[in-house]
């Protein structure tokens, strides 16, 4: 039976699956790199209870559609980092992605098939018809990224994200569902197993 405790995304060589409690020590090990988490509003990660306790709270965001997160899992070397949805507007039918991955796969091309899956999830199964995403404006690299696989600069939001003690500006990127149809990212194979959350479901 098709449940959304199956939810997974197949591609050419990742998967993109729901974190279980057996993700936590690899989650340490990605995230436990200060440099991995250098833009981020958490981390890094210290201690295993920081990734547990990160999991253990997935189920409920899921269900009240705050947070739809993915680990990203290589076929052969395992997880190899997050990828997920938030900030979920169904009247509007968007959403913002946010991922990482661990330093040693930056620059392999996982995030470009990882874009991919996730996109087929949110503007396929899920009905989205825009998907945006945030990038701090002194990160180049990961404007760079998502620049690659189709989200256009949009503008900069002032004062928009607090990280630690600073207020900070953030770059805006937006992809609507239609250049998503249009661009390579498309055909990328993808097949979705089991059930979107039906929070996340908006048309």
């Amino acid at each position: 039976m098709a449940t959304a405790a199956l939810l997974a995304v197949h591609g050419p060589t990742l998967t993109l699956r729901l974190p279980v409690l057996e993700d936590a020590p690899a989650l340490l090990d990605l995230a436990g790199d200060p440099e991995v988490t250098r833009w981020f509003s958490w981390g890094p990660y210290t201690d295993l209870a920081q990734p547990r306790g990160y999991i253990e709270r997935q189920a409920q965001r899921r269900e009240d559609g705050v947070q739809l997160d993915l680990v990203v899992e290589h076929r052969e070397a395992g997880p190899v980092g997050v990828i997920g949805l938030s900030e979920l507007s169904a009247r509007d039918r968007r959403a913002m992605v946010g991922t990482w991955f661990g330093r040693d796969w930056w620059g392999t091309g996982v995030n470009t098939e990882a874009k991919a899956l996730v996109f087929h999830l949110g503007f396929g199964a899920c009905g989205l018809v825009r998907i945006g995403a945030y990038s701090d404006v002194a990160n180049a690299r990961s404007r760079t990224a998502l620049s690659k696989v189709g989200l256009v600069h949009e503008g900069i939001l002032r004062g928009w994200h607090r990280h630690g003690e600073q207020q900070k500006d953030v770059n805006v990127h937006g992809l609507l569902r239609a250049d998503w149809m249009a661009s390579r990212l498309f055909t990328v194979p993808a097949r979705v197993e089991g059930a979107v959350p039906a929070a996340f479901v908006v048309g």
